[in-house]
């Protein structure tokens, strides 16, 4: 069992921000890492916690932002997507907790929008 101490809680959250980021790069076949079209930003650092540069950013119009935490505080979490949403994308919101899959939050009206796009095969 491993200790839960803030340097394990800052580890996990970094380990799964990058899980984030490795996904969306597989998902637009585009490179993910340090001077790369994606990037996990530097825990602490102010912004989106996935930084998209290029033709990323094209594809992804997504401001992401990444939670691991044990207690869910999603109303704060949304309003901080919200705050850093950069113009001309939705906000998406990424949460883990120990021993349960990931889960995606995100805007209805953003979510309907998307189902019909592939609905319509776009």
């Amino acid at each position: 069992m491993t200790a839960n101490t803030p340097s394990s809680r800052k580890a996990k959250g970094r380990k799964f921000q990058q899980w984030v980021a490795d996904r969306i790069g597989k998902v637009l076949n585009i490179p993910v890492g340090k001077d790369k079209d994606i990037e996990s930003r530097e825990m602490g650092q102010s912004g989106v916690d996935i930084k998209l540069y290029g033709e990323a950013k094209k594809k992804f119009r997504y401001s992401v932002e990444v939670k691991r935490q044990e207690n869910l505080s999603i109303p704060a979490w949304i309003k901080q997507a919200k705050a850093n949403q950069e113009k001309g994308t939705d906000w998406l919101l990424f949460s883990k907790r120990n021993q349960e899959d990931p889960i995606v939050i995100m805007d209805a009206d953003t979510f309907f929008r998307l189902v019909k796009k592939v609905i319509k095969g776009e």
